[in-house]
């Protein structure tokens, strides 16, 4: 696992989703050519896009960087009442987005 991994997961997420690498491009604030460049791991990436990538990709940064092969979050490990707060958690950023975006 590692960096070499990540441009093909990148490529596959984007395919998956549909989006071209403009389309991409445009929701992360970066030209084209900068997708095709992590794409082809001749990129880095900021923190900020790595941010953005899992929030789009809905992706932890561990699948994305090549630590885990896993795309959703464990949490098999959280109590039934931490497992809620989790949810609820997330439920607050996805009304908060919904808002944004309007």
């Amino acid at each position: 696992m590692g960096m070499e991994y990540f441009g093909d997961k990148l490529h596959a997420l984007r395919i998956e989703k549909k989006f071209t690498q403009n389309e991409l491009a445009s929701r992360l604030g970066v030209v084209g050519a900068s997708v095709s460049s992590y794409e082809k791991n001749k990129q880095y990436l900021s923190i900020e896009i790595l941010i953005q990538l899992c929030q789009i990709f809905d992706v932890s940064a561990d699948y994305l960087l090549g630590l885990s092969d896993d795309k959703e979050f464990n949490t098999s490990s959280l109590t039934d009442e931490q497992l809620q707060i989790v949810l609820r958690l997330i439920n607050e950023f996805e009304q908060f987005n919904a808002l944004k975006e309007k």
